[in-house]
């Protein structure tokens, strides 16, 4: 099925208009950054598989990545070891528990289950290969920018914010290593992985980074290749079981296309072979996903008839 560009700019238009004003949530206020950030900013994006982009509202604004990091970094993590030994070693099963939970792993003898929770994140990034934390750091900022197809940079002032926050998976990092499911030194992994969720990021960055995935790991903007096609299903699987954590469940239910949500107000969701929609706005539910992003990302997937479980018909 192809879409109509005009179709899909009719569906993002009214999804903006329709939730603009959409009341509920908070911005995370466990990291001082993200709590300062204007909560009434309001994004949606959508580019296609051949690159054709299509904006509404505060698509411009920078806002921290946040989880959505944890998509990219396992994809690295999964070119350099393997798909299989990937599995093996971080899973791709939810948890069950909220992101950070310190029950999942032990209740699982230390071990992760998804990368995309806390624990299997910092996992993920410790199975990067590199020399040290300035290369293994290299290296995934070097990822999240040719899934963007721009540079990313670094936020000083929403990393400083998250690190000197970040205890809780200080201990979860100590846990992994004692599990034997941190395969560098785990102050190292940890520094490295908050550092990769305080890049900055549009919505239209989001929605071009979802589009290569969706368009089988080549960047419809640059052309270029980023991961291997064979690759992207598994990271695609991995977006199905716990993209939005504790409502991963809910999100495939009701729309049925892998998704990440990210602390920082951001949410994707990929239709594979198709396009990819981005949203951005801070308000949290209690699972930890924007709901107006939620909301505007539902409208536009079902308006499109994108959810990858529709059957002819329905």
């Amino acid at each position: 099925m192809t879409l109509e560009i005009g179709r899909i700019s009719d569906a993002v238009q009214s999804a903006h208009r329709d939730n603009e004003h959409l009341a509920g949530g908070t911005n995370a206020s466990y990291i001082p950054f993200l709590a300062s950030v204007d909560p009434s900013l309001f994004g949606i994006a959508v580019v296609t598989v051949d690159g054709q982009v299509v904006e509404a509202g505060d698509t411009g604004f920078e806002f921290a990545i946040e989880s959505i990091s944890k998509v990219f970094t396992m994809g690295l993590a999964m070119e350099h070891v393997g798909a299989d030994a990937f599995h093996a070693k971080v899973g791709a099963d939810p948890t069950g528990l909220p992101f950070n939970s310190v029950m999942a792993l032990e209740l699982h003898n230390d071990l992760p289950m998804s990368p995309l929770v806390n624990a299997g994140a910092m996992s993920s990034t410790s199975l990067v290969p590199a020399v040290g934390a300035e290369d293994r750091w290299r290296k995934i900022l070097a990822i999240q920018s040719a899934f963007a197809g721009r540079e990313i940079v670094l936020s000083d002032e929403v990393n400083a914010s998250e690190q000197s926050t970040n205890f809780h998976n200080r201990a979860i990092a100590w846990l992994l290593y004692g599990g034997g499911a941190m395969y560098s030194d785990p102050m190292e992994a940890c520094d490295v992985y908050t550092r990769q969720c305080s890049t900055l990021i549009t919505a239209k960055d989001l929605a071009v980074m979802g589009a290569t995935l969706a368009a089988g790991g080549i960047n419809p903007l640059t052309k270029e290749r980023v991961v291997a096609a064979a690759t992207v299903p598994h990271m695609l699987a991995e977006m199905t079981m716990e993209g939005l954590y504790t409502a991963s469940g809910d999100w495939a239910y009701t729309v049925g296309l892998p998704g990440k949500s990210g602390v920082g107000g951001g949410l994707i969701a990929v239709a594979p072979g198709q396009l990819a929609i981005a949203a951005f706005s801070p308000p949290l539910d209690p699972a930890g996903n924007s709901v107006r992003g939620q909301a505007a990302v539902a409208q536009v997937a079902n308006a499109l008839g994108l959810g990858l479980y529709r059957t002819p018909g329905a």
